[in-house]
């Protein structure tokens, strides 16, 4: 599995108008009914229901909000670079500005712990961080997250 599988090029984007965790799940919303089809009401939603259970925000400006769906049929990823970076009860208090959502089958299984486990391996890597921060083109952030795990893969 590499990200590439998961993060489709249009599901990538920066915005500089998020301001609350509420309106990023929106965000996360919207991206996901236009690039994968899913219902945006749903997708909030679902995120709301997983963050009740305790805040996705893992420290050094990086939240990875997940949720299983029933009509998602693999495992799908949203990417958002903030501008400004916003409140999320991260880990070490620090506010979010890198967010990979990830969306899964109910069902989905160990498929969802092994596309959680990959983000977060990529999500900590410190260059990678500073890449993902330092561009503000989608097609340019696609590529920082989908090509070290190509090359790893290969």
């Amino acid at each position: 599995m590499d990200l590439s599988m998961i993060l489709k090029a249009d599901a990538v984007k920066v915005t500089a108008s998020c301001s609350s965790k509420k309106r990023l799940f929106h965000d996360l919303g919207d991206v996901a009914e236009a690039s994968y089809g899913f219902r945006a009401a749903d997708v909030i939603d679902a995120l709301v229901e997983r963050e009740g259970l305790g805040p996705t925000g893992v420290g050094h400006g990086i939240a990875l909000p997940h949720a299983r769906m029933d009509d998602v049929d693999k495992v799908s990823g949203v990417f958002l670079r903030l501008e400004k970076p916003i409140e999320f009860d991260a880990v070490d208090r620090l506010p979010v500005d890198l967010i990979f959502c990830l969306l899964a089958p109910t069902n989905a299984g160990v498929e969802h712990l092994k596309a959680l486990a990959l983000v977060s391996r990529t999500m900590r890597d410190p260059a990678i961080q500073a890449k993902l921060r330092a561009n503000t083109d989608p097609s340019t952030l696609h590529t920082i997250l989908t090509e070290l795990n190509a090359i790893q893969a290969a």
